[in-house]
């Protein structure tokens, strides 16, 4: 591993913690109990996609608490800056991460396709 991606990884990792305080210190309720997955920056560090857990949440709901993110992301941006002391933090973008829902669905049509072989 480069010395830059060792870099990288420990931006993903530090904004990986830094995001749930930063969300947890908002106004807005229904924002704390959001799940952060995991976070992945470009080769600048200039974005970062943060993916969320869509576990627990209709996609009415996602798609409102996706809008209440954007709203909130220069302020979760300004928290990472200040507590790390950067000169610039990555623009935040927030995604809800559907890949394990798809894993459980496969997991699922294997385990038919086993009993139907049976």
């Amino acid at each position: 591993m480069t010395p830059a991606q060792i870099k990288l990884k420990r931006t993903e990792s530090l904004l990986a913690e830094l995001i749930p305080e930063a969300i947890s210190q908002l106004n807005d309720a229904r924002l704390h109990e959001i799940d952060v997955l995991e976070v992945k920056c470009s080769r600048g560090k200039s974005d970062a996609k943060v993916y969320l857990d869509p576990s627990i949440y209709s996609p009415q709901e996602q798609e409102s608490l996706l809008k209440q993110l954007n709203k909130a992301r220069p302020v979760i941006e300004d928290y990472c800056l200040k507590d790390q002391g950067w000169y610039k933090c990555p623009k935040l973008a927030f995604i809800f991460d559907d890949q394990f829902q798809k894993a459980q669905n496969i997991e699922e049509l294997f385990k038919k396709i086993a009993k139907e072989s049976k």
